[in-house]
């Protein structure tokens, strides 16, 4: 049976791996060039997944676009998704769930402001969460994560043994780093009502940059949907791929991780593109994820990013 992808010229195949022409035919070796196209491929993946262990493969697929032209291989998404489950290399999702928020507390709540908010430019909304990381002592880290939701990047964040206020608030204090004078005059800040966002501290901290401030109003996912995929994301995608015992360790890795997310995963939801591509370059692009409000499908298109 023909494969629908091995279509790579003898020469150029034989080449790749030494082997000669006559060799070839003598041997009559069918399905020869399907099985070598399908280990340069598969070596690509396990290439890219050093340092994106767990990347989809629809990721994958996009991220071997250069490869594929530059070798003349012609393959489908579809062909490659084959491929990776008949050599178990698709990635499993794990669900699990540890409680972060706690919106039990005297602090003010502030309402949802974004609920027809659709940000057309970085810096005009900022979306915030905290997700834990169990690590192999079996104890569990938390990591306070802010993301502007235009371009996905991830713009501050902090790893801690605890969840007190003041870890958020180091997180906030990184992405309040990177903004202009003027860039915080057109910010809203949104969140859900869990103490360490409510807190004096934090607040006080937006109000100086005179920044809105938005929260959810009740637990469903979909007030603050990209801050939970984001949270997926680097989890699922990176973070459990590794062996951590300690904070400091835990700190250097996701230095690393968040700069792999910035800088080379790409995102259905804007076009294929880096955040940080997107985030600099103010890239406009086609967007997958719309307004939740408008579209009672969004958290399925949010989850295909």
């Amino acid at each position: 049976m023909k494969s629908n992808y091995a279509r790579v010229g003898l020469a150029k195949l034989c080449g790749w791996f030494g082997v000669t022409r006559q060799a070839y035919y003598q041997n009559n070796w069918e399905g020869i060039s399907t099985t070598l196209v399908e280990d340069l491929v598969l070596q690509r993946v396990k290439e890219i997944r050093e340092n994106h262990p767990r990347m989809g493969t629809r990721k994958l697929y996009d991220l071997l676009q250069s490869f594929l032209l530059e070798h003349h291989i012609k393959m489908g998404r579809d062909a490659l998704f084959t491929m990776l489950s008949e050599n178990r290399m698709l990635v499993r999702k794990r669900k699990r769930r540890v409680q972060t928020t706690n919106s039990h507390h005297w602090f003010r709540k502030y309402p949802n402001l974004i609920r027809e908010h659709v940000a057309t430019a970085p810096n005009q909304l900022w979306v915030s969460d905290i997700t834990y990381w169990k690590i192999n002592t079996g104890d569990h880290l938390y990591i306070s994560f802010i993301t502007d939701v235009y371009s996905h990047k991830i713009v501050g964040y902090q790893v801690a043994q605890t969840m007190e206020a003041i870890e958020s608030i180091r997180a906030l204090q990184m992405a309040l780093s990177t903004l202009s004078d003027k860039e915080s005059l057109n910010l809203t800040h949104h969140s859900d009502r869990g103490i360490q966002y409510c807190s004096h501290a934090y607040v006080k901290l937006l109000q100086d940059y005179n920044i809105q401030i938005s929260m959810t109003e009740n637990g469903d996912p979909l007030e603050n949907a990209l801050a939970e995929r984001v949270n997926g994301i680097i989890k699922e995608e990176y973070l459990d791929a590794y062996s951590i015992d300690n904070l400091a360790d835990a700190k250097e890795l996701l230095v690393a991780v968040v700069e792999l997310y910035n800088s080379e995963r790409p995102h259905m939801s804007i076009s294929n593109f880096t955040p940080n591509h997107v985030h600099h370059s103010k890239t406009k692009t086609e967007r997958l994820w719309k307004n939740y409000y408008r579209k009672q499908n969004t958290f399925v298109n949010l989850l295909q990013d």
